[in-house]
């Protein structure tokens, strides 16, 4: 195998990822995990992420279809939505602070309750046991039922078995059991890895590095094994060293492959697709760095409250922040460099323009 260059990297990133649209459940194992958030600006960035994978998909279809499909709402190196089967990598899961004695037997009167009452709304729970209050992580106040029940959900003992207007429904749930021995947890932890590398290759030394560290987040109780798949990840996975940085990618993909040419199109991109998510790959791919603003004070945004980036062929050319107003875009677009002045790329821009509002029109009727 030849060694890539940083073009070949750039259409390696873009091509894998961006793969022959399929079907819903196809797109997600496919991916791997699919970020949730739940800015809608002009649609959520889950919904954002899977209509370029996913065959006349429309904003909402996850939400809809959700609970018929073989994936959960979960934790992996954040929240979000993965096939079922990684579920078996991260359960039953060790959060690193233990409760305390009140907290565990507010559990496990709330898991008594979930189980006699199958699928609950958190009001439901709030109206029967009243918990109050309690200080959240930005240092506001929440409900201290719905902290529970994510707490809960975080270590197994509930799952998402739909949303009501975007609020999580849940039930009880089992973990199948598993292999918790040393070796056991060893193989998990690899797999996690590999899954990880498979979902955002091609990766720099530093993200892969991240990367695993946030892999804490969704499996804090494999920390030691994590580490020791890292270091077997480092040798075993190709990788090559370019203009000074060291490249890891899946052992059965080859980057320099032809096959990665790009197509023509131009795509407006979630915050957290798999082409952008990687904020240190992006900007040694393509030259520029992109942050996401939307928790940035207004007068300090660069790009805007949402801004999605405006992907041509392989490359990352700008942002738009979009609006839609009875029935019609409304973007604002901004570039890196010099915007294009050709006709291709206002045709394709205007396909691209054309795809979201049919994206965002909703199913047909019937």
């Amino acid at each position: 195998m030849a060694d890539p260059t940083l073009d070949d990297l750039r259409r390696y990133a873009v091509a894998r990822t961006l793969f022959k649209a399929t079907t819903l459940p196809g797109a997600i194992r496919r991916l791997g995990f699919v970020q949730a958030d739940p800015i809608r600006a002009p649609a959520r960035a889950q919904d954002l992420t899977l209509r370029h994978r996913v065959k006349d998909y429309h904003a909402g279809d996850l939400e809809r279809r959700y609970a018929r499909l073989a994936i959960e709402e979960d934790c992996l190196v954040n929240y979000g939505f993965l096939p079922r089967e990684h579920l078996a990598l991260m359960h039953p899961r060790e959060a690193k602070r233990a409760w305390d004695a009140e907290t565990q037997r507010k559990a496990a009167e709330v898991l008594a309750f979930v189980r006699e009452h199958g699928r609950v709304h958190p009001r439901q729970v709030e109206a029967h046991f009243a918990h109050g209050r309690v200080t959240n992580y930005w240092g506001g106040s929440s409900n201290a039922t719905t902290h529970l029940l994510d707490d809960m959900h975080y270590r197994g003992m509930l799952r998402v078995a739909r949303r009501d207007s975007g609020t999580r429904i849940y039930e009880a749930v089992a973990h199948a059991p598993c292999d918790d021995s040393p070796a056991g947890r060893a193989q998990r932890a690899a797999a996690l890895v590999e899954l990880v590398v498979r979902k955002y290759a091609p990766l720099p030394a530093s993200s892969l590095t991240y990367l695993v560290r946030l892999l804490s987040y969704g499996a804090p109780h494999l920390g030691p094994q994590m580490q020791a798949a890292l270091q077997k990840a480092r040798e075993q996975f190709p990788s090559s060293r370019i203009e000074g940085t060291t490249w890891y990618w899946p052992v059965d993909e080859n980057p320099a492959s032809r096959r990665h040419a790009p197509d023509d199109a131009v795509r407006l991109l979630a915050p957290f697709d798999p082409v952008v998510w990687d904020r240190r790959r992006f900007e040694l791919l393509w030259g520029w760095r992109y942050t996401f603003e939307a928790y940035v004070p207004a007068p300090k945004r660069r790009l805007g409250y949402y801004a999605l980036p405006l992907l041509w062929h392989d490359r990352v050319i700008g942002w738009a922040n979009v609006s839609a107003r009875e029935g019609r875009l409304q973007p604002a677009l901004g570039y890196a460099g010099r915007k294009p002045r050709d006709a291709a790329f206002r045709a394709a821009l205007d396909d691209e323009l054309e795809r979201m509002t049919r994206f965002l029109s909703g199913p047909a009727e019937g």
